[in-house]
């Protein structure tokens, strides 16, 4: 077997995947957590972006005390964004992130980028989706990609190497049972 042909399977078996996580059921960003313990637990490096959140959810905290290879940056307001007519700061917010992710995308310095409710950020037209597709495409080899939230567009689903689909079948929010709690919902 030839060194070239050698290079080329080693290649398409450490190829970075990309996964959507997304529907209506609770569980996306959990999910994708999970994904950075295990890739932590293997001595990679992972880096979080949540758009369209600025409270200190358990994932911060626990990263600053407890995980020194996961890195979580928030890009949005402790606030619900308006989905036909989010306040220019939220877009603002949402394009940082997205500049920040490019970023840490392109640069190669971790094995795990989790992109955490950038769907509901395309769904709410805080990002272009052209631009998103267009750094999915044009991620380095190596990078794995997660993209979390509800309504993710077709066209990310088609380039996706994984797609789950989270459904609600009963919740006790909705059922109010219990509305929020700290480790649970945040």
């Amino acid at each position: 077997m030839t060194d070239n042909l050698i290079e080329e399977k080693l290649a398409k078996f450490h190829r970075g995947i990309v996964m959507v996580i997304t529907g209506d059921g609770k569980g996306k960003t959990t999910a994708a957590l999970g994904q950075a313990l295990r890739a932590l637990g293997h001595g990679k490096k992972v880096f979080m972006i949540q758009f369209m959140k600025g409270k200190k959810y358990g994932e911060v905290l626990a990263a600053e005390k407890c995980l020194p290879g996961f890195t979580i940056r928030q890009s949005g307001l402790d606030s619900f964004v308006m989905r036909d007519n989010p306040a220019p700061i939220d877009i603002e917010l949402a394009q940082e992130g997205f500049k920040l992710a490019g970023q840490v995308v392109s640069s190669g310095e971790y094995n795990l980028v989790i992109l955490d409710e950038i769907n509901v950020a395309l769904d709410f037209k805080l990002l272009p989706l052209a631009e998103v597709v267009e750094m999915i495409q044009n991620k380095p080899a190596m990078v794995d990609l997660i993209l979390t939230g509800r309504y993710a567009p077709r066209e990310i689903i088609d380039i996706a190497d994984t797609v789950s689909d989270i459904q609600e079948i009963r919740h006790h929010y909705t059922r109010g049972i219990i509305k929020e709690r700290a480790g649970m919902e945040y």
